[in-house]
């Protein structure tokens, strides 16, 4: 997935670029403890779509937030090495498709580079071309506003024009493993929802 972690799956980072990246400046936080910090945080787990021509393109992005709920804005993060980052730099809009909990070989398929992730999986264009897959928890689709460059990354400023939410149990992303976010313990030991 796309973020600060250089363990975390498809973040597209070569060794020679995390060894680079090891190198601590002045004043910097240890890359390991920063990294050790990413894998404890839990994220939801969104694969990003836009259209490059006729092709559907997609990444694993665990590095998303809302901005914004009026109005309806968010951000998502994207290493500007993916193969992915040219089509959204082109697209004017993309959607975000956030993984149910067993759609594990999905997430998979999204957070590596290369091949062709839309072989032989289901979707459907959205309202503005941007793939929506099947069996996910929900999407948001939008128009991209803002490509602000940021270090190593890209974030996208987009306007949500659509959302959709269906009853599946949403995954999860932490420490480096994949969980159905149904079956985490609330905190003070209310056990799961």
């Amino acid at each position: 997935m796309t973020d600060a972690s250089d363990e975390a799956p498809g973040d597209g980072a070569t060794g020679a670029q995390n060894a680079a990246n090891d190198a601590t400046p002045a004043g910097d936080a240890d890359p390991a403890a920063v990294r050790e910090f990413h894998r404890q945080f839990a994220t939801g787990v969104t694969v990003v779509t836009a259209m490059d021509g006729e092709r559907p393109r997609g990444l694993a992005v665990n590095a998303f937030a809302s901005v914004s709920l009026e109005p309806p804005v968010i951000m998502v993060c994207v290493a500007r090495q993916s193969e992915t980052a040219p089509a959204l730099h082109e697209s004017a809009h993309l959607a975000v498709n956030m993984l149910a909990a067993d759609q594990v070989a999905i997430a998979r398929r999204f957070a590596i580079s290369g091949g062709d992730k839309f072989a032989e999986l289901e979707w459907r264009p959205g309202t503005n071309s941007a793939p929506i897959l099947a069996g996910a928890a929900g999407h948001l689709e939008g128009r991209i506003e803002r490509r602000v460059p940021a270090y190593t990354h890209t974030i996208f400023i987009v306007r949500v024009e659509a959302a959709e939410t269906h009853p599946r149990s949403p995954m999860v992303y932490v420490r480096g493993e994949f969980h159905d976010a149904a079956t985490l313990a609330t905190p003070g030991g209310g056990g799961a929802r």
